[in-house]
């Protein structure tokens, strides 16, 4: 069984059930921490999810804002799994932020391993 993640009719990610459940609770309990929306509706029990983008895109531009902005390798490890997997749905929706160099550069071997596994 997947979990679909979709904005209108095109699948930004067809995720494992398991999988997109967990991202899904992810995503909503570190909106929460930022005080935004995270974008994503739905989130039922058969797995189905939609993504307003201009608010999806809002809620990873408040993440990677968290992500930035601090120090702690602990907050980092937190924080990147969750980024990661929200700029490639990003992207897949066309809808890309704009990262520091340093960022894109550390993110794009990442960004292309994990992107090949989300299919």
């Amino acid at each position: 069984m997947s979990f679909l993640f979709e904005a209108g009719d095109e699948t930004l990610w067809e995720a494992g059930y398991v999988s997109g459940r967990m991202y899904f609770a992810l995503a909503q309990g570190v909106a929460d921490h930022l005080r935004v929306s995270p974008g994503l509706t739905g989130g039922t029990p058969r797995g189905d999810c939609q993504v307003d983008v201009s608010a999806f895109r809002s809620f990873v531009e408040h993440l990677y804002r968290e992500y930035s902005s601090t120090q702690s390798v602990v907050l980092h490890d937190l924080l990147r799994g969750m980024l990661i997997t929200s700029l490639i749905m990003l992207e897949r929706a066309g809808a890309p932020i704009t990262l520091e160099p340093e960022h894109e550069e550390a993110f794009q071997q990442e960004k292309a391993v994990l992107a090949r596994a989300m299919g």
